[in-house]
């Protein structure tokens, strides 16, 4: 790897390391750094606005989430942690409207739990019909996927706004006067009290992959390489999570120097070029966890591999000879 790399890579180490500590000051300097040394990513911009947020610098905050985003729009991590800071600020159509591109974004990449959470939060802040509609498609999409845990809760809290919108129709229905035979609107007897508000669910907080990060280091210096093989995965699968793809691709090729056989190594970088797009990359990939898996005589992962590539790769001709 180049020295400008690993630079990168160690100005953004400190500025997670920082931001753990709660050194924000700390952060800024090392995100911005970071920053310099690679213009054209949006990780060093999303911790930025985080730390320049936790000190209350809010339009600077704010720079650099836009930042982020004019870099890559899809960026999960920056589009959450927009929509937040314009949620704590006051701002709740705005925030809506961010959480309504990350819904999309996650519902894309197949989190449908995460992206009926993230929908109904915007509907909370902002009620319309689009909102509401988009929130029942997901609850009926999640339903056949609500023996998963996180399904099911989202599916819950989902179901919860839903409850409280139909109660409010209900209610407003029952106050509506009928009119008399004679034409006249009669007065109702009594007023019929009002539905209580929806509860506010909190999205619930993506992995940390900085947490993870400084578990992959310790176990580094422990001397613990299956720990640390483990715990390199995780952060990548946590960067994943946030729409970082490059950190966790490169969470992957810290991982593989360890490890460099690991089929979950392996897998965990074909889902990353998948996410990103990168069908060929995720294809090759893939085809070698195949080769491994057969010199081995694993075949857990080839039976990962071929369920993969059964739904995402039917016609590499490639995979299908080594499913067949």
């Amino acid at each position: 790897m180049s020295s400008l790399y690993e630079s990168y890579k160690e100005a953004l180490r400190r500025g997670h390391v920082a931001t753990l500590r709660e050194r924000h000051d700390a952060a800024i300097v090392a995100y911005r750094e970071a920053a310099k040394l690679a213009p054209d990513r949006a990780l060093p911009y999303v911790g930025m606005a985080g730390a320049l947020a936790r000190l209350g610098r809010t339009d600077e905050a704010f720079g650099a989430y836009r930042a982020a985003l004019d870099r890559a729009p899809d960026d999960e991590g920056a589009l959450r942690g927009y929509a937040e800071l314009l949620e704590t600020k006051g701002r709740p159509a705005e925030a809506a409207t961010t959480y309504d591109r990350l819904a999309v974004v996650l519902d894309r990449s197949g989190r449908l739990a995460a992206a009926c959470d993230v929908a109904r939060r915007a509907l909370e802040l902002a009620e319309s019909r689009g909102r509401r509609r988009l929130v029942q498609d997901l609850v009926v999409r999640l339903r056949d996927n609500s023996e998963d845990d996180a399904a099911a809760q989202a599916l819950e809290r989902a179901m919860s706004v839903l409850d409280v919108d139909r109660v409010s129709l209900a209610v407003a229905a029952s106050e509506a006067p009928e009119a008399p035979v004679g034409g006249e609107a009669a007065a109702p007897e009594s007023s019929t009290p009002e539905a209580p508000p929806a509860p506010t669910t909190p999205i619930p907080p993506p992995p940390d992959p900085v947490a993870l990060r400084l578990a992959f280091e310790a176990a580094i210096a422990n001397g613990d390489l299956d720990e640390a093989r483990r715990q390199a995965v995780a952060t990548s699968v946590a960067h994943r999570t946030l729409g970082q793809f490059h950190a966790a691709i490169d969470a992957c090729y810290e991982a593989l120097a360890i490890a460099p056989a690991d089929p979950g190594i392996h897998f965990a970088l074909a889902q990353a070029y998948l996410e990103r797009g990168w069908r060929s990359l995720a294809a090759d990939k893939l085809v070698l966890i195949g080769r491994l898996a057969q010199l081995n005589g694993d075949t857990a992962s080839l039976a990962r591999l071929c369920d993969l590539a059964t739904r995402r790769f039917p016609d590499d001709p490639r995979l299908t000879a080594m499913c067949a």
